[in-house]
């Protein structure tokens, strides 16, 4: 039987390097659940999208993933996707530190 993946998209997560991310890098993991938050009222972007561990901001959905998501968040449906960490690698430059993936909750 076919089954599609879950996984609608995976990025690093953008501007990283400028919010509190290394302050809990260190318990981040692959699976680590994010929050996605979204930021109507930011002014770079209206469609902007933070991503949060524990409340602490680690940076946002990149531009060029954002516009469904923040669609999809504004209506009330954040609870069709998940966030998790799918990679950490400290040595790299901040903002290839943490890659995300964004999958499709599965409410069978």
């Amino acid at each position: 039987m076919y089954e599609p993946s879950r996984n609608l998209s995976s990025f690093h997560i953008a501007g990283f390097q400028y919010w509190d991310g290394a302050t809990v890098l260190d318990q981040l993991k692959p699976g680590t659940k994010l929050t996605l938050v979204p930021e109507t009222d930011n002014p770079h972007d209206p469609a902007a999208v933070a991503v949060r561990f524990d409340g602490v901001k680690l940076g946002y959905v990149p531009a060029d993933h954002n516009e469904l998501i923040s669609t999809m968040l504004f209506f009330g449906h954040g609870d069709a996707f998940e966030c998790r960490v799918q990679q950490v690698a400290p040595e790299r430059s901040p903002w290839h530190q943490v890659r995300v993936g964004l999958y499709v909750t599965d409410a069978r």
